[in-house]
């Protein structure tokens, strides 16, 4: 989607701090981070939320998932995983995605 802030950092059109990458997913720092370790994961294809994401593609976000917390070592103490669906939620990018977040600085809800 060419309009979409997410989809312009998978294409690379906009820069971000890139962390992981694969065919399929991209995770990203979050650029207004609420704890020490804030990061996004998106799918490189444009889905609109998690309803709209093909079950078939919900093993590469898992995938991505473990990925960044054992990459950090995230599991020591713990983290949380959020995923926003929808405005009434919090999804502020209507693209699919979910926030890994861990340390002790948090403030959740952003903004």
């Amino acid at each position: 989607m060419s309009d979409c802030i997410f989809c312009k950092i998978a294409s690379k059109t906009i820069k971000s701090d890139i962390v992981y990458e694969d065919d399929k997913t991209l995770i990203f720092s979050d650029i207004n981070p609420v704890a020490e370790h804030h990061y996004l994961v998106i799918t490189k294809e444009h889905f609109s939320d998690i309803l709209a994401l093909p079950e078939s593609e919900i093993k590469y976000i898992h995938k991505a998932i473990k990925i960044v917390v054992e990459k950090f070592g995230l599991a020591k103490n713990g983290f949380r995983i959020v995923n926003n669906c929808g405005p009434d939620a919090g999804q502020a990018v209507p693209h699919v995605h979910f926030h890994v977040i861990a340390g002790r600085k948090l403030s959740w809800p952003p903004g």
